[in-house]
């Protein structure tokens, strides 16, 4: 099989998402063209306003960033009919301009889409969903909407590994978190008594008030996936919360009822790291008791406090989660994916 793989356009844990996939994909075999969306965005808009420029700036008709997204992505279409694969394989869509996907079908090539949003981006979802052959979503109850298959998130061995020799240069933590700082995750948080724990608080926090007390724990901006995965290491606890607001916001709709894993459950679990998870199905299907849940900020305090007191806990507890994640891999799932491609191609050809 042939594909194009079209990347997710950003830097974020989608690109982890878009990495894996490939890196499995070729390791089965598969002939495997890659769509780098991200560099060509920013490629993209340089090209467009240069354009702009040039016709001398009227306003109305600079570029917008629908524009850009269509620049950027069109040439896919090109890339899988000169390479003529059998598949575009497309991970997340969210930076791809939807015109790609319907020039992509109308030149008669079969399209899927992995969405990564679920479910707080569906209804955006359903709206690609409906352009291609077929799609899959990382949210178990988003099947139904999306009218897909659930392909869960995974980890990549070769880069999610404990390490024996730690890096000195990087900050160790009593508590680690790195990610997006929603409204709900900055309203948890702020109901935790922290004294006397080193709480390392990573990524995009802009809606803290400038007065806030978890402003003390804020230790850097966004950083790059590998770089979180060094921080991990180097702790002893890692936070795992799952997000509620449908966008970044603080007075934004919120979507509750989710029940998958997330990425970082997964990651968290292969680096070695002792997690507390927000509670979620999947997750205490997966890992049991060795991924502690909690579903209100007195028990996550009280979580926090037993942890740190008992290394041997939380020790015992991050070798049994290594073993129970061993075969949530992105190997495991592109060989799903790719056995549901091979399945919807053989009763396209027989209708």
């Amino acid at each position: 099989m042939k594909l194009l793989l079209v990347g997710a356009g950003t830097a974020t844990s989608t690109r982890d998402v878009e990495n894996g996939y490939a890196a499995a994909f070729r390791g089965m075999g598969i002939d495997l063209r890659l769509y780098a969306l991200e560099a060509r965005l920013s490629l993209a808009m340089r090209w467009l306003m240069n354009q702009w420029i040039a016709r001398g700036k009227q306003l109305d008709d600079r570029p917008s960033w629908a524009d850009t997204l269509y620049r950027a992505g069109v040439e896919a279409l090109e890339m899988a009919l000169r390479f003529d694969v059998d598949w575009v394989f497309v991970v997340s869509a969210m930076y791809l301009h939807p015109d790609a996907l319907i020039l992509m079908k109308r030149a008669g090539l079969k399209v899927a889409v992995l969405f990564t949003e679920s479910p707080y981006e569906d209804l955006q979802q359903l709206r690609v969903a409906q352009l291609v052959d077929w799609c899959w979503t990382n949210e178990r109850t988003s099947t139904r909407t999306l009218r897909g298959g659930y392909l869960p998130h995974a980890y990549y061995p070769p880069v999610h590994r404990p390490e024996e020799e730690l890096d000195p240069t990087v900050p160790s933590h009593d508590v680690v978190f790195v990610g997006t700082g929603f409204i709900e995750r900055i309203e948890l948080l702020s109901a935790i008594n922290w004294t006397g724990i080193d709480l390392g608080l990573y990524g995009e926090w802009g809606l803290l008030g400038s007065r806030a007390r978890l402003r003390d724990y804020v230790r850097g901006p966004s950083v790059p996936n590998s770089e979180a995965l060094r921080l991990y290491r180097k702790a002893k606890v890692g936070l795992n919360l799952f997000r509620t607001s449908t966008t970044y916001g603080r007075n934004v709709p919120h979507r509750t009822g989710a029940e998958s894993a997330n990425p970082r459950t997964f990651e968290l679990a292969a680096c070695g790291l002792f997690q507390i998870s927000q509670a979620r199905a999947e997750v205490g299907e997966i890992f049991g008791s060795t991924v502690p849940g909690f579903t209100s900020p007195q028990e996550l305090q009280a979580l926090l406090r037993a942890a740190l007191d008992d290394a041997d806990w939380r020790l015992r507890c991050a070798e049994r989660a290594r073993e129970l994640v061993v075969s949530h891999t992105y190997a495991a799932r592109a060989a799903q994916a790719l056995a549901d491609l091979e399945r919807i191609g053989a009763v396209s050809k027989g209708a």
